[in-house]
This record gives structure tokens, sequence and C-alpha cells, in this order.
């Protein structure tokens, strides 16, 4: 549909380019018709209408354009080689009249105003045209090749008119324009004369950069006209004054060896334009004497230097005139009739000249404030730029923009600087060869960059660059060659972050003005760098735990929220993790919590490892992580936690502990819960993989259980048994199953890794003839253990002992009453010999001697107020 709708609108767009060529083309077969048949008077006449309304809507768009394309002179070519046939032959009722003169007209006035090729194109239309009218006229085919042969003479008049026309034409407008552009560089080059003459520019403009160039044209621009205002005022004054017949203002030149007309106020018709020698006639005499030169009763034919011919005046006056001390022109007066210069006219041309010099230095001021008002708004802007920018890449790229708006840049770069390992990195690059030298990294070296950072200064002086002899980054990571390079160093409270290199293809480009201005851009780059770091420092603090360098809390359920939007806005399974390592206290009691602190990280390291980059992975607190699948269901969720689990197991930490360096491993207990089945929000999906994750831990730890429904609808009740793994040779024997998994819990194990030794915990031996206190199943160590790993809870000899269910899970005791007293009688379920069988408890399975295993106790399920184990009294 699209593809159709494109093709419409493109021809449309082409039927109303073509609607005027078509129409000329018809006006043009109307006029063969014409000339072989006369039309109707009333054809006729609405043709003519028809055609002069459309030459004159085309000619009026080829006048309001600019710049007319080739088509529109094309249209209004062949429009009007048209009118001016059907003109002819209405007039003289053929092509061989004296009309026909004017088609050569029209002919020639599309050579010189349309383009080469529309001018051609309306050529060959008029000699075509010309053919068939001339055919038509004939009334007969075989006498086409005559009427060709006719129009032949009329056609090379054509040709002629044509290329005349637009040679001779076209390079007239191309003279002229060649003579305004000449007269337009002199005027530029006098006003920067004028400009440098009257110190308002301290450098060539050619050797500024192009921003800075304009800025300097402008203010050289208005300050020289100030000037010219300010000294012709005081000369036309000073002319009306004194009845002066000419008061002209010379100034010198920077190498003072002439005088130039800086401004004059005369009605001679015969004053040379100049410039003069310094040491002709009276302008010599006053620079010499640097003091004023009167004379009078001149003869007629006497040669001033500044008239053409014989000088019309009789007494003449000049001034030197000073700056600072500093010579730096001469004011001549002069006038017809002969009278001397009175002391009193003295001391009025000497107070024009001062105030000359006055209105020179006033603008000069006023033009260097401009120039400061024009850095300051330069800096200003770069400020703000860098003040917006919050990252490192912010920094650099509104860094490296403002350089260039201060001063002409083909080349950037920043480094920055690690001060503990003593390296430079090229972090950003701007121009030719950024592919290449982004990213390098280079020792601190006897280079440009180096000495910058070294000495604090700039390098190299005023931006003079000879590759042969200076090294800015290494011998072998070098910039591309150009004459100017300036190396600026970023300081932030003496403390060096990097470098800003910047270079210029023209020379001269880092003069000492522009250099100022860039070391102040250095130091707001900075402070805006450092500022980012700290700002990107804060933001890992933030959301980042200090220990693993993982999401914390805060951040991961603040991805959680945006992960369970996104599926559930595009229908698709996101899995929960629960892990917690095992017996993690039993690791921070027996070797201290540094060595559970590198346990930590590994699992944050076996963690990031696993998870693919579309997965969040977060410490959500002690020994607790939490890792969030997208796109994951149950079974990938599964199969992730197992290689997490069987990772975490193989791995065997190193650390160095209180009394020697310390190994160990350590096992993990997962629990999964997939979307939308384990729950449609954040504290449902986390629900479901912490009961996940406690009927692992109940059921013998080290394993993977992923949540099912009939977790959640069994959760206020004991669980079946479920058989722990093999347990491995010489290892801590893991605990007897618990009253059992809960139906549809599906769970993976492994055999656990080798446990830490078992710490006894102390216990109290009940008294004589009092009842057996309850013990946890926990506490029977099974068939095969190591005494070490019996709890000290086990009652001392001749105590009646707990008697094993026929199923080997302990059978369900009853309570002792509250007040002491005998014991309950042994139910059916007794064991022979009256040995009474330990209460069963939904709480966590813990190894002999195991104390908490988790850094937060869990508290059990409110349908159990009996599940928490009992202690002896």
């Amino acid at each position: 549909m699209a593809n159709l709708v494109l093709a419409v609108l493109t021809a449309r767009r082409l039927a109303r380019n073509a609607a005027p060529l078509a129409c000329a083309l018809a006006l043009g077969g109307l006029v063969v018709l014409d000339a072989s048949e006369r039309l109707p008077p009333l054809a006729a006449a609405a043709a003519f209408v028809a055609l002069v309304g459309l030459l004159v809507q085309r000619a009026r768009r080829r006048a309001a354009a600019i710049e007319a394309s080739a088509l529109l002179d094309l249209e209004v070519g062949a429009l009007l080689v048209v009118a001016t046939f059907a003109a002819v032959l209405r007039l003289d009722g053929s092509l061989d009249g004296d009309a026909h003169a004017a088609l050569y007209v029209v002919i020639a006035l599309v050579s010189a105003f349309a383009r080469p090729g529309a001018s051609l194109l309306v050529a060959l239309a008029a000699a075509a045209l010309e053919i068939a009218v001339r055919s038509a006229a004939t009334r007969s085919a075989p006498l086409a090749l005559d009427a060709a042969r006719a129009a032949a003479p009329h056609i090379g008049f054509m040709a002629v008119f044509s290329v005349l026309n637009a040679a001779i034409l076209r390079a007239e407008i191309g003279r002229v324009r060649k003579a305004s552009r000449t007269h337009l560089q002199a005027e530029i080059d006098r006003l920067r004369d004028d400009a440098r003459s009257y110190r308002l520019l301290s450098a060539p403009a050619q050797a500024r950069g192009g921003a800075q160039k304009g800025d300097d044209e402008r203010l050289a621009r208005s300050g020289v006209e100030e000037i010219h205002q300010s000294v012709l005022f005081a000369l036309r004054l000073l002319r009306e004054s004194l009845d002066l017949y000419t008061a002209v203002l010379l100034w010198q030149n920077d190498t003072g060896t002439h005088l130039r007309i800086s401004e004059l106020a005369s009605d001679a018709p015969n004053l040379s334009e100049g410039p003069f020698l310094s040491g002709d006639g009276v302008f010599g005499a006053a620079i010499t004497q640097r003091a004023p030169v009167v004379i009078g009763g001149l003869k007629p034919g006497y040669k001033l230097p500044y008239y053409v011919g014989p000088s019309p005046v009789r007494a003449v006056c000049a001034l030197p005139v000073f700056e600072h001390g500093q010579l730096r022109g001469v004011l001549v007066v002069d006038r017809v009739e002969d009278r001397a210069f009175s002391p009193r006219e003295l001391e009025l041309i000497d107070e024009a000249c001062r105030y000359a010099v006055r209105a020179i230095q006033n603008e000069r001021v006023f033009v260097q404030l401009e120039r400061a008002k024009v850095e300051q708004g330069k800096l200003y802007r770069a400020a703000e730029a860098l003040g917006a920018a919050t990252t490192e890449a912010g920094v650099i790229e509104a860094g490296v923009t403002s350089a260039r708006e201060i001063t002409s840049v083909d080349f950037a770069a920043v480094t920055l600087y690690d001060e503990a390992q003593k390296v430079h990195e090229i972090r950003a690059v701007s121009g030719d060869g950024g592919a290449e030298l982004t990213g390098q990294r280079f020792r601190h070296n006897a280079g440009l960059v180096s000495m910058v950072l070294q000495n604090r200064h700039p390098l190299p002086y005023r931006g003079e660059y000879d590759e042969k002899r200076q090294v800015v980054f290494t011998r072998r990571v070098a910039p591309p060659s150009m004459p100017s390079i300036i190396v600026l160093p970023l300081v932030v409270h003496d403390r060096p972050l990097g470098t800003l290199v910047l270079g210029s293809r023209r020379r001269a480009a880092f003069n000492d003005s522009v250099r100022s201005t860039l070391e102040v851009l250095a130091s707001h780059m900075a402070v805006s760098l450092s500022n980012a770091r700290m700002m990107r420092r804060l933001e890992e603090l933030a959301t980042m735990d200090g220990l693993t360098g993982l999401l914390n809390k805060r951040a991961m359920l603040e991805v959680a929220d945006q992960k369970i939007t996104a599926a559930r806005r595009f229908s698709r399974r996101l899995s929960v993790l629960v892990t917690d390592i095992d017996h993690f206290k039993k690791v921070n009691d027996t070797y201290g919590h540094d060595v559970g602190d590198v346990i930590i990280k590994g699992l944050g390291d076996v963690l990031r490892r696993a998870k693919r980059t579309t997965d969040a992975v977060a410490r959500f607190g002690g020994e607790e992580f939490v890792v969030i699948c997208e796109e994951t269901d149950a079974r990938g969720a599964m199969l992730l936690a197992e290689r997490v689990r069987e990772e975490l197991g193989r791995t065997t930490f190193h650390a160095a502990g209180s009394n020697g360096p310390v190994q160990c491993q350590v096992t993990c207990s997962i629990g999964v819960a997939t979307y939308p089945e384990a729950g449609s929000t954040w504290e449902e999906l986390f629900k479901a993989a912490d009961e996940s994750l406690y009927v692992s831990k109940r059921s013998g730890r080290n394993r993977s259980t992923a949540w099912s429904p009939s977790l959640r609808s069994g959760s206020a009740h004991p669980p079946a048994a479920e058989a722990p793994g093999p347990a491995k040779p010489g290892a801590e024997a893991s605990a007897p199953a618990r009253p059992g998994a809960v139906p549809g819990a599906r769970s993976a194990s492994a055999p656990p890794a080798p446990a830490l030794p078992a710490a006894r915990s102390a216990s109290s031996v009940p008294p004589a003839g009092a009842p057996a206190p309850a013990r946890s199943a926990s506490s029977v160590p099974p068939a095969g253990a190591p005494a070490s790993a019996r709890s000290a809870s086990v009652p001392p000899a001749g105590a009646p002992a707990p008697a094993r269910s026929a199923a080997g899970s302990p059978a369900p005791q009853r309570r002792p009453p509250v007040g002491g007293g005998a014991p309950a009688p042994s139910g059916p379920d007794s064991a022979p010999g009256g040995r009474r069988v330990a209460a069963s408890s939904p709480a966590p399975a813990r190894a002999p001697g195991e104390a908490e295993p988790r850094s937060k106790p869990r508290r059990p399920s409110e349908a159990d107020p009996a599940s928490k184990p009992k202690t002896a009294a």
C-alpha cells in the first residue's frame, strides 16, 4: 500500500511539473494547424489568450525566483517561441515577412538570461517549429525537405544570435562580477589596514580561526567607521573655524616608512590618494623636527605632496601626532589666502590632534571591551554546556565543541590520567585518525602530554608544533601532522585529571589571546570532569552493592518493576531466582567475617558470569542474591540455577584467615518462581521464590526448587520427607530428612560439598528423673556419621534413647505438661524399648552443631505455632 501511494504521489508530481511544457507543445501544434488552415477567429482568440496567460504566469514565477531552475527557463523560452511564431503568422501570413526578425530577438533574450542547457533546447525547439510550420504551409509531404532547406538561413541566424549574445553578455557579466569582487576585497584590505594601524587588530586576520575572524572583522569595521566619523567631525569643525582649504590627517604605517590619508575635509579636486613617503616635503620636516612646521607666502608653483600638480594654497601648517610619546601621524592644514597661522590657531590645531588621538584610543578600548564581551559570551556558553553535562563523554563533547567556537580547531583529543598506575588513556578524539587513537594507553613519558601534567602549564610555546622534534603522545601514537598544536592541562585542586589536546592546520592559530581563553576553558572542563566522576561514583554507591559490585536492593526493586511491566505488556515469561549460601553463619563463626566476604564476592562473580546481558543480578541482603531473567520459563530458570549451584560447589575459596591461609567450599540453595504462574506482581513473585528456597533448605540444602501451586497450598503443614543427596566420604553428614518436601515441588539436589568442621554447642543435661527433652530431627546423626558430627545435645548414658519410626523419619511426640510431671505415654508409633520419638518441626534442618544458617532468621508458618524447636528446660 505504501508503494502504491508513493507511486501515485510521484506520478502527480511529474504531471504537475510537465504540465506547462505539455501546454506549450499543444499550443505549438495549434500554430502548425493554423499555418495549414486558418482557425476560426473565436478558437484562435481563445488559444492566444491561454498562451499569453500561461506565459505571464510562468514569467512572473521566473522573476520571483532568486535562482530559477533549468525547467522553468525552458518553459518560459518555449512559450515565448510559440507566442512569437503565432504573432508572426498572424501579422505576415508566412515566415518570410519582416516580423520574422522578432524571433531572433527572442532567441537572443533567452540565451542571455536562461541556463545554457535550456537555451540550447529552446533554440532546437524554435528550429523544429519553423520546419513544421513551413511543411504545413506547403500542404505537401514530399516538399518537407524543401521546407527544411528554406528554413536553413533562419535557423543559422538563430544559432548566430544565440551564441554571440550568450558569449558577449556572459563575458560582460563575468567581468563586472570580477571587478566587484576585486573592489570589495580592496575595501576589506583597506579596512583591515586601518584597523591594524589604529591597533584595533593585534594580528593578521588570516592567522585566526573562522569564528574569531568574523568577530574581529565585525569589530574592526565598526571601530574604523566610528574613528572616521569622529576625526571627520574634528577636521570639518577645524576647517570651518579657521577658514581652511584642506585639513587632512595622515596616519603612519607599522613600519614607519609611509603615510596614508586617514581622513580629510577639503574642496580641492586635485588631491592625491597616496600613500606618501614619510620623508616627503613638509611631512618629513614635521616628523624630523617632532614639532609644528608653519610655512607662509608660498609661491603659486610650490609643490605639496598631497596635491596633484601645483598647489593652490599660500599657507600650510603640519603638526606631528603623538600617542603616548610615540609618533603616529601628521595633521596638515592649509589655506588659500596668504595669512600665517597665529599661535591661537596653532593651539586649536593641536587640540584637534589630541581629539583625534583620544577618539582612536576610546575606540580601541571599546573594541577591546567588545572583544572581551565576545570571549566572555563564549566562555559563558561553554560553562553552561559543561555544567549541563553529567557524564565524562558529555563533558568531553561539550569541551571540544566550545574549543571549536573559540578558535579554529581541526583536531581535538582528551586524555585521562591514572595517577596510581602512571598511565595515560586517550578517551575521545575528534578529527582525522580518531578511530586509531581512541582507547590507546601509554605510560608516563617525556612527551608533551606528560610534561604538561608534570609542569601544570600549556605546551608547546605559542602553540607552534614541530613533529620532527616534539612528541605529543608517543612516537608510535601520534596525532595528524599540523603546524599548530597546544596541550592544556586538566587540573582540579592540584590533582591532574588529564589533558586537552587541540590542533589546527592554520599557523599561529593559538596566539596569546586565544590561549588565555583556552586555559580558562580547560579549567572549567577539569571541574566539570571531576563533578561527572563524583556523580558517577554517587550513582554507583546509590545503586550498586559495595562488596560485590552488583545491584543493591533499592536498584533491584526498580529494575524488577520495569521488567515485570514489560513482561505484562508483551506477554512474556520472566523468572526470579533467590539464592542463599548454606551454613553461612558457620563460615563467619569459624573463619571470620573477612572470609565470609570473600565467599559472598565469589558467589556474586559466579552469578555475574552465568547471567545474560538482559538479566539483572542483585545482592538482596546478607548472603542472599536475586536474579531476574527475562524471556525465561521455569525450565530455563532451573537450568540456570543448577549451573550456578554446580559451579559454586566446584569453587574453592582461598582467603587469609587468622591462623593462616584458608581454603573452603560452600554450597547454595536456590528457589525459582516464574511469571505469571507464581504471581503477577513483584511481591508475589519474590514470595513464591522465597517459599521455593525454603523448601530447598528444609530438603537438605544444596539444591534448586521450582515453585508450584502445591507449595503455596501446603505451606501451613509440614511437608513430606525427601531423601537428601549422598554425602561425600569424610565430609559432614547432612541432616536427616526433614518432615518432608511438599508434594509437587520440583527440586534438584547434588552431593553437598565438604562442610566446615562442626562446632560443639553447649547443652544442659536434664536432672535425674526429669522427662527427656524433645530433640529436633537434626540432632540425631545418621548411620555412619563421625562422632564429631554428633550434637552435644545427645543425652548421657543411661538416659532413654529416642525411638525411630518405621519410615526412618521422626514420629510426632506430644508436648510435655507445662508444669512438669510424668512424660506422656508412648503412642502406637513408639519404637520397641519405650524410646520416644523426637518432635517434628517444619523449621529448617540444621547439621549437627550448626547454628542458624541464615543471616536473618525466618519466622515459622503461622499455621503451626508449635513448629519452633524446643530446647531442654
